[in-house]
């Protein structure tokens, strides 16, 4: 059986990064250590929730490193790609085939820590050191809890208006026979 992406998931997911960089380079707010605060984590949770892990994966990780390279911070592309990937993809794991408003607060905080705990690191042993990165870590944790706050309730209004949205995300929509 030969499967391979159907062309409107390819479309969907083209689409999403560009969601994820326009809201990672729309509001930026420097922090004390030279980076910046934004509203990617919206656009991030709300992909996870409503098409999965590697949706979530792919346009997390691939829209924030491509925003850090339009807005010149291309250096911590790599470090962007794998931490908001990694949040989309936990997120959209945890929170697979469950629509109760408790799963999907636990998923997104999974999806959170991973992403604060991986700039943490990434930051601290390979960009500015550890006491710049200890203090984003509260900036990283804020800009999370923003995505939370807004992306929940979008996953919520979204599905009330639009039920169907929910068979966007599952695998038989992401390959073609």
């Amino acid at each position: 059986m030969n499967k391979r992406s159907s062309p409107a998931m390819i479309a969907l997911i083209a689409v999403l990064i560009a969601l994820v960089t326009v809201f990672t380079l729309l509001v930026r707010v420097p922090t004390p250590a030279k980076g910046y605060v934004n509203l990617s984590d919206v656009a991030i949770t709300f992909a996870s929730l409503i098409f999965g892990p590697w949706a979530g994966l792919v346009a997390g990780g691939v829209g924030t490193g491509l925003a850090d390279m339009l807005g010149g911070f291309a250096p911590f592309a790599p470090l962007s790609l794998v931490a908001h990937g990694l949040e989309g993809l936990l997120i959209g794991l945890l929170s697979r085939g469950r629509r109760a408003v408790g799963w999907l607060v636990v998923s997104w905080l999974a999806g959170a820590v991973a992403m604060v705990a991986a700039y943490l690191v990434g930051e601290g042993l390979f960009y500015t050191g550890w006491p710049p990165a200890l203090a984003e870590l509260p900036m990283n944790a804020f800009q999370a809890l923003i995505g939370a706050a807004v992306g929940i309730p979008l996953v919520l209004a979204v599905r009330g208006a639009y039920p169907p949205i929910d068979r966007i995300g599952h695998r038989s929509t992401w390959t073609e026979e």
